[in-house]
């Protein structure tokens, strides 16, 4: 979630000073709560298309679904700093008498982590997961094929995007080129599912192909 890790960031920031953070606990907490959400919705996402990617075929399923639920893992994963440094933000309020420089330690090894994380490890298995789920779509016909062919294009693009930025950094100009065919991706297949769906008629075709097979 953009909008939580905003609030996060901005609540936490170096050098982790225990009781501003505390100060802006509220802040720090609807932040953390939609990172939860966030992570919810990941596996949801996962669980809801099993059955559909399934019907046509299983083994794209069940690894769309595990990447998904590693994805999901991650994004709940960066929650666990800022809730530690929060609780010894607290504890400094209540004269818990943590060292500022330990606190500062702590802090900067939280964020490094979570920074981590946020950058390298949710983003690729949100393009592995794509590239599952689009040559699914692709091979099924679930959903035009254009649509499959811009979304593979558009995870090959975050994936070179978020592998570039380990040795180089990158313009924010050109890594809001990288990313925009992605964010259209998901707003056009959003659209088109509420209101055309997925073309359901290609999983009885592709059950139709494997009965035949199969005889």
């Amino acid at each position: 979630s953009l909008v939580g890790g905003g609030l996060v960031e901005s609540a936490i920031a170096a050098p982790y000073d225990l009781a501003a953070i505390a100060a802006n606990d509220a802040l720090l907490i609807a932040g953390i709560l939609l990172e939860v959400v966030n992570a919810i919705a990941v596996l949801a996402i996962g669980v809801l298309l099993f059955p559909v990617l399934g019907a046509t075929s299983a083994p794209m399923a069940r690894g769309y679904l595990a990447l998904r639920v590693v994805e999901a893992v991650f994004c709940a994963a960066i929650i666990i700093g800022p809730m530690a440094l929060m609780n010894l933000g607290g504890r400094q309020v209540e004269g818990g008498g943590v060292d500022p420089a330990a606190a500062g330690a702590l802090g900067a090894l939280a964020m490094a982590a979570r920074a981590g994380i946020v950058s390298l490890l949710i983003p690729v298995f949100f393009c592995l997961g794509a590239l599952v789920l689009y040559t699914a779509i692709y091979r099924s016909r679930l959903l035009p094929r254009f649509i499959a062919i811009w979304g593979l294009i558009a995870a090959l693009l975050i994936l070179a995007m978020n592998l570039l930025s380990l040795g180089v950094t990158l313009d924010i100009t050109l890594a809001l080129l990288l990313a925009l065919p992605m964010i259209l991706n998901e707003i056009f297949l959003g659209i088109w599912l509420i209101v055309k769906g997925f073309n359901l008629s290609a999983q009885g075709d592709e059950r139709d192909k494997a009965a035949t097979t199969a005889a």
